[in-house]
This record gives C-alpha cells, structure tokens and sequence, in this order.
C-alpha cells in the first residue's frame, strides 16, 4: 500500500540512519541527482531501487518520483535523507489510511533537531509538510518562496499529529550558508504559485514583503516570541542563522533595485 520515496545527492552521513527507520515490509524508491559520495552503495546495500535525474528543484523532483520511478503503490511518503520517521506514524498508517478515501494529501509536522539537539521552541512549531501522498491524485508545484514545493490545490488535505525528526544541521556552517544564499536569491520576489496550497505561514511571508523590519523580526520571532532562549545555546544559533538568512535576502532585493 505504501512505497517510500527519498531524493538524494550525497547523503552519505545521514542515509543510513534514515534507512534503518523505515520497516523492512516497504519498498524504497530513491531518486539521485548525482551522488559522487557512498550514497548509492548504502541504497544498495538495502536494496533501494535507484533512479537517477539531474536536479530540477524539490518540485518537479518529486513528480519524477511519482511519474518515472515505477511506483504501483496508492500511497507515497516521502522522506528526505536527514528524516526519520517513527514506527508510530507508520503503524498509525496502516490502522487507517490504506482505506480513506477523503484525503489525497497528508500535511505531516516535523521536529528540528539541530547539532543532534532538539529544538523545542525556537522553530515556531507546528511547522507542516505535504509529505504522504496518493499517487494518483498528487502533483506537485513550485512554492511562493521558488525553491519549496506544494501541492496543487484539488488535492484534499487531511493533518496528522505525528511528527518526524528533521536533523537539518551538524554544524556545517560554511556550506550551510552557500546553500542559502542561493535559495535567497530565488526568494527575492515572492511569487504565490495560482493553484498551489499555501501554508499559513506562506501567507503571511507573502503579506509581509521585503522590509528590512523582517530581519529583526526574525530574530524575535524565533529566540524571544517562541520561546527559542529555552533551548539554550542552539536556540540561539537557530535563531541567528535563519536571521542571516533573513538579511542575505534582504541585500539581494536591494541589489536588484539599484
């Protein structure tokens, strides 16, 4: 009933572990888009069946998987490499999805963990993802942000209280901080998708515009109003880091302008 999907591109330290949550009843599909690290040799060895496509943004990725991946089962649930899913969400699964038929799309929560530390607050829980599936009725969308995904608004949306582990950070600052640069880049104009779902969250972002008010209210957002100053020194630096993030945004939009 339920085939699992993860794309990759050298994922090496964190694959494994990813793997080992997934009970052994479920196929795994991955889709790679150019691993030159161990990542393909540790799907092997699980015996994950591997597609290979060039990276065209988490969108259209995705739809691959759906369309081009050989994928017989009505339920998809896709998990990136640095997820892992409880039994619980999986037992809870096959207590009761296999037969619903009132939800093409399950918006599924996640926990950040950063340096291995959950963080509790700073995040601003719950955050939400469209991560299980019906194949048949789901395809995927460019968000406002250009570089997130969503799914197309015909699709029925149900939640679960169930959440995921994301361990999105160890410490990588430098690459970390390459890899944002060029999502802010493409968050410079914020361009809602016509016919694609947005999360509360989105709206707002959308509402807000490109201030420079945004940079300091990043910060508050997560270390002051979520309560981000509990988790200590990793809500400090979740904090800090997405209100660098916030300002490398920021500059580029001036730039565009001048």
């Amino acid at each position: 009933m339920l085939t699992v999907a993860i794309l990759t591109k050298n994922e090496e330290a964190n694959l494994p572990r990813c793997l080992q949550a997934i009970p052994e009843r479920y196929p795994i599909v991955i889709v790679d888009s150019g691993s030159t690290d161990n990542t393909l040799a540790i799907a092997e060895s699980r015996g994950c069946r591997i597609y290979h496509n060039p990276w065209p943004g988490f969108a259209d990725q995705r739809n691959f998987a759906i369309n081009q991946c050989g994928i017989d089962t009505p339920w998809i649930l896709f998990v990136d490499a640095d997820e892992i899913y409880p039994e619980k969400f999986y037992d809870w699964f096959e207590s009761g999805m296999p037969g619903n038929e009132s939800i093409d799309v399950l918006m599924v929560p996640s926990i950040l963990y950063l340096r291995e530390k959950r963080l509790d607050y700073a995040p601003g829980y719950p955050i939400y993802h469209p991560r299980l599936v019906r194949r048949e009725t789901t395809r995927f969308v460019r968000n406002h942000t250009g570089h997130g995904e969503a799914v197309v608004d015909t699709c029925r949306i149900g939640y679960t209280d169930i959440p995921y582990e994301h361990y999105f950070y160890h410490g990588e600052i430098i690459e970390w901080m390459h890899k944002h640069i060029g999502k802010a880049a493409q968050e410079v104009q914020l361009k809602p998708t016509t016919g694609a779902v947005m999360t509360t969250r989105g709206r707002l972002s959308v509402l807000l515009g490109r201030s420079w008010l945004r940079i300091v209210a990043r910060f508050l957002y997560h270390f002051v109003l979520r309560g981000g100053f509990l988790d200590g020194f990793a809500g400090l630096e979740f904090a800090l880091m997405f209100t660098w993030y916030e300002a490398t945004i920021y500059v580029q939009a001036k730039a565009a302008t001048q």
